[in-house]
């Protein structure tokens, strides 16, 4: 019988990739890297095999997508961020029985989700760049599903992190469950981006304050005032990709019923206008 083994929502921001290289920013993004190195170590301490990345830079448009096949490989660049992602090279074991028991547990739920095996369907950065820290061995099998979800309702969400749940349990994983994405998520507008420093700040005041609040009821451990305000938080302070992804690990964790106490791993952070952050959310 397989189990959930370890929770995390997690940045995935690009300049950490620019961090490592030599030139201004080298270094930028030291703290968020060995966050992830850090969750990665305690990941594989949980005894986990597999990481399922809910990934806030896969955007569909119709049902829900688990990208589960039995490996991947390939070159990637950002068509995003060309100028920050480039060649980077990756190479992962996939988990193509538990994506498809994930997609079982959904459509029994109501929910429509397609598990893929297909070679040319290739991983976007939400789960490259924390795997490139958290899974630097390639020995942890990797399925991502999409998160970044235009017609999906919180509520259907919702479903499908309890799906995620009961097909981990149905199967003979311990599993590692990441959601991929910021807090606030409002990007600063391209014409002022320079002159406010914006690889290093946040666009919105009202949008950090809002951050520095949802982190302290993590870390409080209430859950039941998180779910309520949720909706309108993902909506006015511009959440990535909806915060399908924070639906998701929340539809896994319980809900409102889940009452751990998130831990901060990497110290809240402004990037390009944006809200960033690793917290992990306790099983015990």
């Amino acid at each position: 019988m397989g189990k959930l083994v370890y929770a995390a929502k997690v940045t995935h921001v690009p300049t950490m990739l620019l961090s490592e290289m030599d030139g201004s920013l080298k270094g930028c993004r030291q703290a968020a890297i060995d966050g992830h190195k850090e969750i990665g170590r305690r990941v594989r301490e949980a005894g986990a095999d597999t990481v399922v990345v809910l990934d806030t830079h896969w955007l569909v448009n119709a049902a829900y997508h688990i990208n589960a096949n039995h490996s991947f490989k390939g070159v990637f660049t950002s068509n995003e961020f060309p100028q920050f992602i480039k060649d980077m090279d990756y190479a992962y074991e996939g988990n193509a029985a538990l994506g498809d028991l994930i997609a079982e547990k959904a459509q029994v739920k109501g929910v429509n989700a397609m598990s893929h095996q297909v070679d040319s369907l290739e991983l976007e950065y939400g789960t490259l760049v924390p795997m490139r820290y958290m899974n630097e061995e390639r020995d942890l099998k990797v399925v991502s599903i999409a998160a970044w979800c235009t017609v999906h309702s919180h509520a259907s969400s919702r479903k499908l992190g309890e799906a995620i749940r009961e097909a981990i349990e149905a199967s003979d994983n311990n599993v590692a469950l990441v959601a991929s994405g910021s807090l606030s998520h409002k990007i600063w507008p391209n014409d002022i981006y320079a002159e406010n420093n914006g690889t290093f700040t946040i666009s919105s005041e009202f949008n950090q304050q809002v951050d520095l609040r949802v982190l302290d009821l993590w870390q409080k451990g209430d859950f039941a005032t998180f779910v309520k305000m949720l909706p309108d938080y993902a909506n006015y302070c511009d959440g990535e990709g909806d915060m399908h992804d924070t639906v998701m690990l929340l539809g896994a964790l319980g809900w409102d019923k889940y009452e751990g106490k998130a831990e901060v791993i990497t110290d809240y952070f402004p990037s390009s206008g944006t809200g960033q952050t690793n917290v992990v959310f306790p099983l015990d």
